[in-house]
């Protein structure tokens, strides 16, 4: 059972405000059966804080089903707020996770979605320039949140150089159906600019489980540069990749 300290207390909330503010959740939204509610301007989703003493333990609850998927950490079975919730025994655990919970926040549909939305408002694509613009100001978001999707590093060599990183569509961004797919993090891979080169010519994909896949047409020289007798693999695969690596093995025909 949750012992929760008098919401009153003027340290735990004071940690609890700090706690929230260092990972981006600035936006106060008050009390909720003695948990104090935050938000973002650009991570999707509340999350609730609250705290059994000046020292602990620290309880965190959030209400994104997505962030909650995709965070990775193991939820404790007592009531409160939200969809999920979360025990630490200290502020440091704490405060990663909620730089996590912000990271895939703002990363996960549909923030970069909304981000696009506000910043072509008023731009109607009825012009060859218009419709460029929009394209550049998508892909721009799509990068960025990419790279904070990926951690700033490529997830099958760990290269982790901006200029030498790229944001890779799996659908490409013309054949996407919608904005929405078209700014899906789930819709994109951060791969070093050789790999993107070569998934984006067909000439490599991944299964499911990460492993790398090459075409016959694929040169040697090209093959030992990507290191291809290795075993590439790429991790951090979710389930929400999968139909889109599945579309592009088939369109560029891996079995």
């Amino acid at each position: 059972m949750v012992v929760l300290q008098d919401p009153a207390s003027f340290v735990t909330r004071t940690e609890m405000r700090k706690a929230a503010f260092n990972n981006g959740f600035r936006i106060e939204r008050g009390d909720v059966d003695g948990w104090a509610a935050y938000a973002s301007t650009t991570a999707q989703g509340q999350i609730f804080l609250a705290g059994a003493g000046n020292s602990g333990p620290w309880y965190l609850a959030l209400d994104r089903p997505g962030v909650i998927a995709e965070l990775g950490v193991p939820q404790r079975d007592f009531s409160g707020p939200g969809l999920a919730r979360y025990a630490f025994s200290t502020l440091a655990e704490l405060y990663s996770t909620l730089a996590e919970v912000y990271r895939l926040g703002d990363s996960l549909p549909d923030a970069p979605l909304q981000q696009f939305e506000t910043a072509v408002k008023g731009l109607s694509g009825a012009t060859e320039a218009e419709r460029l613009v929009i394209q550049r100001v998508g892909q721009d978001i799509f990068r960025r949140s990419l790279l904070r999707y990926w951690r700033d590093r490529c997830p099958l060599t760990g290269i982790s150089e901006p200029a030498l990183l790229r944001a890779s569509h799996i659908v490409p961004w013309a054949l996407c159906e919608s904005d929405a797919q078209r700014l899906d993090v789930h819709n994109g891979l951060l791969l070093s600019a050789l790999w993107d080169a070569a998934f984006d010519a067909g000439l490599v994909s991944f299964r499911d489980d990460g492993s790398a896949l090459f075409s016959p047409s694929l040169g040697e020289e090209a093959r030992l540069a990507l290191r291809a007798k290795a075993s590439a693999q790429l991790v951090g695969l979710t389930s929400n990749h999968f139909e889109n690596l599945a579309w592009h093995r088939a369109r560029h025909g891996f079995a």
